[in-house]
């Protein structure tokens, strides 16, 4: 990886972080309801379509970062893809379960709309 391309990653990086800082900002301000609290869980992890949360978006993220290991590992006998690839799973599967049960405790009626 270039320096530039290092550089460029941070920069995004700390836009993400901005932009999580933000939503923890709304979860911690004390006015949700239980409604407004599933709503909000929903961006985080679509239950219909979980490519299109953020931990859709993450575990894409890591999904790519395991093809990338794979190609590495070719060359130096590493085994960092599988550890990706379990990461990316538990992002989708594992904690986007849990997400949805959540949702769908605070807001029983918004699974219908």
């Amino acid at each position: 990886m270039t320096r530039t391309a290092l550089d460029r990653v941070r920069v995004s990086t700390g836009i993400a972080a901005l932009a999580l800082q933000q939503i923890e900002d709304e979860l911690s301000a004390g006015t949700l309801d239980a409604r407004q609290l599933a709503d909000l869980l929903r961006e985080l992890h679509h239950q219909a379509h979980p490519r299109d949360g953020v931990f859709g978006f993450l575990a894409q993220l890591l999904t790519t970062a395991a093809h990338a290991a794979e190609r590495i590992e070719s060359e130096c006998g590493g085994d960092a893809c599988g550890p990706l690839h379990e990461a990316a799973a538990h992002l989708t599967d594992t904690a986007g379960m849990r997400i949805h049960r959540a949702t769908r405790d605070l807001d029983p009626e918004g699974e219908r709309s």
